[in-house]
């Protein structure tokens, strides 16, 4: 349920995908030893651009995310680079701890004058095999880390900040993931989160939803709100897997004072595109629809040269100017093994 707010004249609507340009060739986050994934952009005080981003070494093939990632911080004179690795922000601190064998999932926001890093974290073996660990995917939880500065330290937390319900039906009951957090209107703070439910004898679970969380402040504590979000009114949409992914979440006063959300639209039920961008925009954030404009992306975007891209992009996530979207980032590859995966920064009008 991610969603990018663009105005009509005179309308007060947004129409994201009208913003949108052609990607210049060179508007990547790429490393020639690790595969990126994700990428959460902001603007700092010192007048640079910060981006968080998912990494792991590049020779341990594209399923290591579960079990090696590790999120990181680069800078950029502009929004759309060059980008320079600064540090590593989250480092993994040992399988004692919940987050202590990988990162991943960056969610950046500025909420009550400190710098919220949300974030998933797990633990277990370590083994990487052809396939994807389970135990380390099922482990997922997420957390938030806060700092003064966009450089750190960030104050990671003992516990996750939401976690599985106990409730084996549960939609959130084997793992929860995908975190994104904005200040709420009234000084709080909104999460949306994915998760997996927990089905007997099935160890990667069942079907995937999203739910709703929110809290005083971001160290919490959070309370699950009922009821799930991004779903379809379609009679068949019960038995997709996933409907929507990697939300962005973010609220506008100056687009009518509401919530917006940029997400993946994995099997087209809100764009016709399969693995397309939505907009979706809810007044509480809690009850979201399909924003009037609700196409952002079909399932491949265009680079500047005339080329279409190779794979669709996902994570996506915005970076402001104000209260206007300028550029859209997102995950991308450019093979079918996701050998060396990358950051793309596609430019807004």
């Amino acid at each position: 349920m991610l969603l990018l707010v663009v105005s009509v004249a005179g309308a007060g609507e947004l129409d994201l995908g009208a913003m949108v340009k052609p990607a210049p060739v060179t508007a990547k986050l790429f490393d020639p030893d690790y595969n990126i994934w994700c990428g959460a952009p902001i603007k700092g005080v010192d007048g640079k651009y910060h981006v968080f981003y998912s990494r792991w070494p590049r020779k341990l093939g594209h399923q290591a995310w579960v079990t090696n990632s590790e999120i990181a911080h680069a800078v950029g004179d502009s929004p759309l680079g060059p980008w320079k690795h600064h540090d590593v922000a989250l480092p993994a601190r040992g399988a004692k701890f919940w987050d202590g064998s990988c990162t991943h999932n960056p969610n950046i926001a500025q909420i009550g004058g400190k710098y919220c890093l949300f974030y998933v974290g797990n633990y277990g073996d370590g083994e990487i095999g052809k396939g994807l660990n389970w135990t380390h995917r099922n482990h997922q939880r997420i957390g938030v880390a806060i700092a003064d500065s966009l450089n750190g330290p960030w104050q990671r937390l003992d516990q996750p900040i939401v976690t599985i319900s106990d409730d084996k039906t549960a939609f959130d009951s084997l793992c929860v993931t995908n975190p994104a957090g904005c200040e709420r209107a009234d000084g709080g703070v909104l999460l949306v989160y994915k998760a997996v439910e927990y089905v007997e004898g099935k160890i990667g679970g069942g079907k995937v939803r999203y739910g709703a969380a929110m809290a005083d402040k971001p160290e919490g504590p959070y309370t699950k709100k009922p009821g799930r979000i991004f779903e379809s009114d379609d009679a068949d949409a019960g038995k997709h897997w996933m409907l929507a992914e990697d939300p962005y979440i973010w609220f506008s006063k100056q687009y009518g004072n509401r919530y917006y959300a940029v997400a993946r639209d994995v099997v087209g039920k809100f764009t016709g595109a399969s693995g397309g961008i939505v907009l979706f925009q809810s007044e509480d954030g809690l009850n979201w629809k399909p924003a009037s404009h609700p196409k952002v992306l079909g399932n491949r975007y265009q680079w500047a040269d005339g080329t279409t891209s190779f794979s669709t992009i996902e994570r996506p996530a915005l970076l402001f100017d104000g209260e206007t979207p300028i550029v859209l980032f997102g995950a991308a590859s450019d093979n079918k093994n996701r050998d060396g995966t990358f950051n793309v920064q596609i430019l807004l009008k």
